[in-house]
């Protein structure tokens, strides 16, 4: 089966390479079974299977969007024949006369059985500071903006552990929008497209002080927190103003390990974040942690500094405190932190809703601090991924 070929057998713009065969089918009274060359079994519902039949009759051939409607037929919808051919499964159903044609790399890759969905889920690689500091991923500017293999490289680990560093960038002001570019357009915020991280005597946020900045994602205020944070060092010859960076998973694993209780209430209690300044105001309300429906820890939301007033109901206000006390005596250990010093032409890049990050105060009095941020949100980094690994 050539590349070409399988284009136009799936719905989507994805190949699905056929690494196993179907040799057997089993039909019951509301799905079949398929057993593959290697021994593993697959079910597939016959719901299921109508709602994905991927002809142009079902998908769009132009935009590979969706036409049916699964509420167009039976909830007892069933084969009239079903067949395994040359690998592929086919069907004819029994209730609009339509038949459907199953491509085997696509229904393999498509399994739902326990044993795959585990291992089709994304597995983020935690690290405290001794893990991290010996494998920071780091790439070099020039291949990440000239070869695509090089940018799947980054974007991959970059998804992978929440962090990487590229190394020699130009240290323009605005390099910084060609290089995010390369993953998609930038998030902009009341901050602007690209934010100037250095101190300014009109300052409405800590971050543009030269004051120590305590551990914190960014703008917990909103209701979708940004994905990846851009920092990129234009010029840093003052003393001290070391980044510090930590794993939030980590953290979140960890108390899920030892103190299960806290760790509940910080995934289920709910916190307020304000954001106040004279021509705005953005406030949200949502626990630190978010869990997916797998119980995964899937984002981090914390900053002290921009913490509402607690409302909960007054049993659960103590119970909170606990466990905000706890994660946040935990990101002040040094096992878990890892602190750098930005260069100029350092490009420090990480995932805002996983990883914390923190500076430590500086004085201008023998130098000059200039970065340049921004944000790309995690959908484009996901989103960039999957169309190289199709393309390459």
């Amino acid at each position: 089966m050539n590349a070409q070929t399988e284009t136009f057998e799936v719905a989507g713009y994805s190949r699905y390479p056929v690494t196993q065969l179907p040799v057997r089918l089993e039909t019951g009274p509301a799905s079949l079974r398929i057993g593959w060359q290697d021994g593993h079994q697959s079910e597939y519902h016959y719901l299921w299977l109508r709602d994905n039949c991927p002809c142009t009759g079902c998908v769009s051939s132009l935009t590979r969007e969706q036409l049916f409607e699964i509420c167009d037929v039976p909830l007892d919808i069933r084969p009239l024949q079903a067949q395994l051919v040359d690998g592929y499964l086919e069907i004819l159903w029994d209730c609009d006369d339509h038949a459907s044609r199953f491509h085997p790399g696509w229904l393999r890759a498509h399994c739902y059985s326990e044993t795959a969905r585990s291992e089709r889920r994304l597995q983020p690689q935690v690290w405290d500071r001794e893990r991290i500091a010996g494998h920071l991923p780091e790439f070099d500017c020039q291949g990440v903006m000239q070869d695509d293999v090089q940018l799947l490289h980054w974007l991959r680990r970059q998804r992978d552990s929440g962090i990487a560093l590229i190394r020699d960038c130009p240290t323009t002001p605005g390099t910084l929008v060609q290089i995010a570019n390369r993953i998609s357009f930038i998030r902009e915020t009341n901050f602007g497209t690209l934010f100037d991280v250095r101190s300014k005597p009109d300052a409405n946020t800590a971050a543009y002080t030269n004051l120590r900045l305590p551990l914190h994602t960014d703008l917990p205020t909103r209701e979708l927190q940004p994905g990846l944070q851009f920092l990129h060092c234009l010029q840093n010859d003052a003393s001290g103003g070391e980044s510090i960076l930590v794993d939030g998973f980590c953290i979140a694993e960890h108390m899920r390990a030892h103190c299960p209780d806290e760790f509940e209430a910080l995934a289920s209690l709910p916190m307020d974040f304000y954001n106040k300044d004279r021509d705005s105001d953005y406030r949200y309300r949502a626990p630190a942690l978010l869990l997916d429906d797998e119980g995964a820890v899937v984002e981090v939301r914390l900053a002290n500094f921009l913490r509402g007033p607690l409302d909960l109901p007054g049993h659960e206000v103590v119970r909170h405190y606990r466990a905000y006390r706890t994660f946040i005596a935990l990101t002040r250990e040094p096992r878990f932190q890892f602190e750098y010093r930005l260069n100029p032409g350092d490009l420090l890049v990480f995932d805002n809703r996983r990883v914390l990050h923190a500076r430590r105060a500086f004085d201008l009095t023998q130098g000059h601090r200039h970065l340049q941020g921004c944000y790309v949100d995690r959908d484009e980094l996901l989103s960039r991924i999957r169309v190289l690994e199709r393309t390459l």
